[in-house]
């Protein structure tokens, strides 16, 4: 196991190929899905052929940063993953590059077992650390349906401010429909200043 960070609870690690059951598990549950696809499941050839390739794609282009698997340090137990990479030109193409030097985008699906523990908030603190401490980050960024509750509190609990909120349709079929996507970011300096208050 390449294990990437560590924090008190979890390990965020690499995937591997042997992963494809948990994505599909993951990405079977309506609720997981609701904000994402409308709850419709992702199919077995889709996360075999292009998920995990896509996955994967990262640690060979960026150092650093990409998809990490989530495991519960107690238990073991797959919990689902979080992005951590650049926002790329292509969504599914890593070797499109960069939108921006510097931005990292943060993300997360957690499997529902996993919910209201403080997981995410806890994945997303240590990857932004991370990333301002060793990658020379410059700004996180993250995005969001507007109705997804859970998510924003996440994202604020973690330190990123509410910035703006972009016009959307939703995804096909999703309940996010019309509701717009809510994007949030913290700074370098925002985050610098965060530290000293809590030092």
């Amino acid at each position: 196991m390449r294990v990437f960070l560590e924090t008190d609870r979890l390990i965020l690690r690499r995937f591997t190929e042997a992963d494809e059951d948990n994505l599909v598990e993951l990405n079977s549950d309506p609720e997981v899905m609701r904000f994402l696809s409308g709850g419709r499941p992702t199919p077995r050839d889709v996360v075999r052929t292009r998920t995990i390739p896509v996955f994967l794609g990262y640690y060979e282009r960026f150092e650093g940063f990409g998809f990490w698997a989530v495991v519960e340090i107690a238990t073991g137990q797959f919990l689902g993953w979080f992005h951590f990479r650049p926002p790329l030109k292509d969504e599914d193409t890593p070797a499109g590059g960069w939108h921006e030097d510097g931005v990292a985008e943060l993300g997360y699906r957690l499997r529902r077992a996993a919910w209201g523990k403080g997981y995410a908030t806890e994945g997303s603190r240590a990857l932004i650390d991370k990333g301002f401490t060793d990658f020379g980050v410059r700004r996180v960024v993250a995005e969001t349906v507007a109705g997804n509750r859970g998510s924003r509190r996440v994202l604020e609990k973690s330190g990123l401010i509410h910035v703006d909120t972009l016009a959307s349709a939703g995804p096909d079929g999703a309940e996010s429909a019309g509701q717009g996507i809510v994007v949030y970011e913290l700074s370098r300096a925002d985050w610098e200043a965060g530290r000293r208050q809590v030092s």
